[in-house]
Order: structure tokens, then sequence, then C-alpha cells
């Protein structure tokens, strides 16, 4: 072999050792390093601090009117009848002295706000009118106004009746057993994680403890991005039970002497989802929640349902900022 011979070969192997470099470079920025990951107690120290968030229950639920929708529904009928003004939801939590704010990315319904390359049950269908990202809209507006953002995934539930589906169509729990459809979830909330990259929180609906361990549940998420995760039990009885990093209670109060982190979710509305005619509490009730929650060591993460419009009711924006007003006092 000559000298150019040897030269080449060099050469060849050190573009060879930068492509490998590059390509493990990229696939470690999927997940963090261990040494990059926060403490689990450190999240949730970091988590209590935020106190304060919106929930915004918007979905295919809107348009149907029933919070459990059965079956699959027409993507036609999600019409807001022109973009979703994402900026007025972050003026509104905002003024409420809000903190973070939660989206439901995928509820009951299976219908998907992102494009997912899972299905073609979501906002990008040929069907659908709207054909704009919407968890992305949302995290643009939230973060341009510094608070943070979580997605809301609802788990398909063994206990869930059969018209219940859940998830979309390529995996209709009619004909996929529940390995297969875990399986497709972790895929979801994987590219969900990956695909944004400022969501700080997964809102984990349904999962619990008989749709996988515990230790199943958490090798699945220390195996992305770090994220904060909770979990909503699907037993009344076992809700603000800890199974991930946070526990959740759902229009009830943790016990007084709850020790752990927490979040209280609470209704503005009459209801998760926007009805017509609804009716907004009052904010002597929402702010006597609110401090019940805190003290019990959880978070409030308050919901407001936008319309189909995509608004949010202005009774429901003149509470929000009264709530802001009397906070600053």
């Amino acid at each position: 072999m000559n000298i150019q011979s040897i030269k080449r070969l060099g050469i060849g192997c050190a573009l060879a050792a930068m492509i490998a470099g590059l390509s493990n470079a990229q696939a470690a920025e999927k997940t963090d390093k261990p040494s990059a990951r926060k403490p689990i107690k450190e999240l949730q120290a970091d988590f209590r601090k935020l106190e304060f968030g919106l929930f915004m229950h918007y979905n295919m639920a809107t348009y149907t009117g029933d919070e459990w929708v059965k079956g699959y529904h027409d993507p036609s009928i999600f019409n807001p009848g022109g973009k979703i003004d994402t900026d007025a939801w972050a003026d509104a939590a905002k003024s409420a002295g809000m903190t973070y704010a939660v989206l439901t990315a995928k509820h009951v319904a299976g219908f998907c706000l992102w494009d997912s390359k899972y299905t073609t049950y979501d906002i990008m269908h040929p069907d659908c009118p709207y054909k704009q990202d919407i968890v992305a809209q949302f995290i643009k507006s939230f973060k341009s106004r510094g608070l943070k953002v979580g997605l809301y995934y609802c788990w398909r539930h063994p206990g869930f009746k059969e018209e219940f589906k859940v998830l979309p169509p390529e995996c209709d729990p009619a004909t996929h057993s529940l390995k297969e459809q875990n399986e497709f979830q972790k895929k979801q909330i994987a590219e969900l994680i990956e695909k944004y990259p400022d969501v700080f929180y997964i809102w984990n609906d349904a999962l619990d403890d008989k749709v996988m361990s515990a230790d199943e549940a958490r090798n699945f998420f220390d195996g992305q991005r770090q994220v904060l995760t909770s979990t909503n039990w699907w037993d009344w009885s076992k809700k603000g039970t800890p199974l991930l990093d946070i526990a959740i209670k759902e229009v009830k109060h943790f016990p007084a002497d709850n020790k752990a982190p927490g979040e209280t979710c609470w209704e503005l509305e009459q209801g998760w989802f926007w009805k017509e005619g609804t009716k907004t509490a009052n904010t002597d009730g929402i702010m006597s929640h609110m401090a019940k929650a805190y003290a019990r060591n959880s978070n409030f993460l308050l919901n407001v349902g936008p319309d189909k419009k995509g608004n949010f009711e202005q009774a429901s924006i003149n509470v929000l900022a009264e709530i802001g007003k009397r906070l600053k006092k």
C-alpha cells in the first residue's frame, strides 16, 4: 500500500468516525444523559413553586357536546371557523397570575390536536377544516408570555366501555390488545416529547396499575427527554395516590396531612369541556379552593373550556383577571 492510499484510508476512517459521532450525538439529544437529569425531588419542588396553572379541555368533545365521546366522529366537525387565537388564551392565563398551562392534546375521542405520524385521525386530516397544529400554536403563545407548557394525554383504561375508543382508528381497541394499545400510546407520547422540546410536563389521564405497572411507566418515561409526569387514576378511590412524579386530585381536595407533591384540578365552569349556556364560578369560591389546595401540598390547575370558535367565555376571562388582581394585593 503506498503513501497516498494510506492517507486516503486515514481520511476515510476519520470521516466515518465523525459521522458516527454526529449520529451518536443526535441520538443522545432524544434522551438526557443520566448526569443531566434532575433528581425527582428537585423536579417536584420546582413544580410546587409554580402553584397556579391553566387547564384547557378543547378537543372533539367541544363540538359533539359530550365529554365522553363515543365512537369515531367525522373530523369535519372540528371547525372553529378561523384561526384560533391562542394568544388570547395565554393573555387570560397571564392576567390570572398563572405560571403554566396544560392542553388536551388527545382526549377520549382519540382525535389528536397535532400532526401525528401514527394516525391520520388528527388536526391535519383531509376532512378537518382547520389543518393547523394547535399544540404548536398553544406552545408558541404561552412561551411568548413566559408561561411553561404541559400536555394532557388520555390513556385507554381497560375499565372503559367499548364505545369509548380513546385511541385513533389505527389502534382501535376493538381489534388491538392492551399490550398493542400501550405500545401505540407510548409511541405517541414519545412523539410529543420529542416534537415539542418546550413541553415540561405530561399529564397522563387514566394511567394506573391496570394499564401498566408503576415500574413499566417509569422505565418508559426514563427513556425519553426528561419531563415531569402526573397520573390521574381511573379508580376514584385511588385518585391522589402517587404513581409517577405528581399525584392528581380531580374536583376534590387532598387530605389535610398530604405529603405527596400534588395537583388539584378544578373547573371554573360547569364541566371540563365548554357547553352552550355554561356558567362561570365566582372568584371567591375559586380562590377559597386555591388556598385549600396550596395548604395541602398541591398546585391548583383551573380548567377553562374554549368554545366552538376556540374562545373563552367573557365571564371566565373576567374571573381570571379578578383572580390576578387579588393575588397581587
